[in-house]
């Protein structure tokens, strides 16, 4: 009986982080398909083969490496995807782009000086890319509230209360309270989907390749997933007592976001912050235990992803600005983060600046996005006014 109430705690630390996970950032990430250029069928299975991918890689390397090492697909490579848009190719050149950058991940894994090469890049350059992204995202919640406040505004309350009282769970109230709006909505408007639209199914697209994909879409997306999930998950779980095994673990979310990609996954990779939920005490008093919240995590994303096709329904469906407002208030602690990073070093704050800059514009030059020009501005800026500086490590928080 003592041996199945502590197996307990660590599975429902599991579930638990999973939950935060998927709800943190569900908006985000569909909102990201959809400015791709996916229609709400290629959206909703883009979620759930990110789903099974990200619970499948959490299982093997739980239980494989008796960590609780947990993945997720990348927020902010989501973000991207949203201030990016579509590009030449539509659709199809995206999932090429996806399937570029999944390589790129994989090679880090197997090829070492790649994933030095990535840590070369200044450490302020790349946080000022990331808030740069991330920023006009953030601004979206208030113009919402300001066109449609009747919808926001519960939202919004919902995330101020919560925040102060659970943080933790600030962001998963917002998402279940814009599902009660949308509910609302829905039924007044009598436009609930019908009950086929919530069968999961995955759709395959054919890849294709475009230079605008591969330059605003590929390279970008495995920059800022690289800086802003996996490498920060490493220290995140070393601040727990876990060494993660690098190569091997960038390799199982390398393949993990190869085999998403035709079907509509972005990137698959380590989970920051919200790895703390499986690999800290909380999860379990036995560091030797906690892997089963990690195998759990896993296997509870994969539940959840058989939701999101009727939860892409749902969310489509819902009153303007909603997805907006989630997506905003969720990426708000990410900004911060980037942010504080871009302008930690006094000696980079104006080539971190000029990057945060061209980034936030959104605008494309010569078919190549802002995020690129941005990180080649910034790169070159930093060289410029800092010759002799030593290239810090990349380090960021999802």
């Amino acid at each position: 009986m003592e041996q199945s109430v502590s197996t307990a705690v660590p599975i429902s630390a599991g579930v638990v982080c999973a939950l935060v996970g998927f709800t943190s950032s569900f908006a985000v990430v569909l909102a990201g398909l959809r400015a791709a250029g996916a229609n709400p069928a290629q959206a909703a299975s883009g979620l759930l083969a990110l789903s099974v991918a990200m619970g499948s890689a959490s299982m093997l390397l739980s239980w494989r490496y008796r960590m609780p090492i947990t993945s997720a697909w990348s927020t902010p490579g989501a973000a991207l995807l949203i201030t990016t848009g579509s590009v030449a190719g539509g659709w199809p050149a995206a999932v090429g782009a996806f399937a570029v950058s999944a390589i790129l991940l994989l090679a880090t894994g197997l090829w070492p000086a790649l994933a030095r090469l990535v840590t070369r890049i200044p450490n302020p350059v790349a946080q000022a890319m990331l808030a740069g992204v991330l920023l006009p995202l953030c601004i979206a919640p208030v113009t919402a509230l300001a066109h449609n406040p009747g919808a926001i505004a519960p939202v919004l309350v919902a995330w101020v209360v919560v925040l102060v009282l659970r943080p933790r769970w600030a962001v998963p109230a917002a998402f279940a309270t814009a599902l009660v709006v949308i509910a609302v909505a829905l039924v007044r408007d009598h436009s609930a989907p019908m009950p086929s639209a919530w069968i999961p199914h995955v759709q395959f697209t054919a890849p294709n390749l475009t230079m605008q994909a591969l330059t605003g879409i590929a390279l970008p997306l495995y920059i800022v997933t690289m800086a802003a999930q996996n490498i920060p998950g490493v220290a995140v779980m070393a601040g727990f007592g876990y060494q993660v095994p690098w190569r091997p673990t960038l390799t199982v979310t390398g393949i993990g976001s190869l085999l998403a990609s035709p079907f509509g996954g972005h990137a698959v990779n380590l989970a920051a912050i919200s790895a703390a939920l499986a690999a800290a005490p909380d999860a379990d008093p036995n560091p030797r235990r906690r892997w089963i919240a990690g195998f759990t995590t896993g296997a509870t994303y994969c539940g959840l992803g058989l939701l999101s096709t009727g939860l892409t329904a749902a969310v489509l469906a819902a009153p303007a600005g909603i997805v907006q407002a989630v997506a905003g208030v969720a990426l708000l602690s990410a900004f911060a983060g980037a942010c504080a990073g871009a302008m930690s070093t006094e000696s980079a704050r104006l080539p971190a600046t000029l990057t945060l800059v061209v980034a936030a514009s959104g605008t494309t030059v010569a078919g190549v996005g802002a995020a690129f020009w941005a990180l080649v501005i910034g790169v070159v800026a930093h060289r410029l006014l800092n010759p002799g500086s030593v290239r810090e490590a990349v380090s960021a928080g999802d």
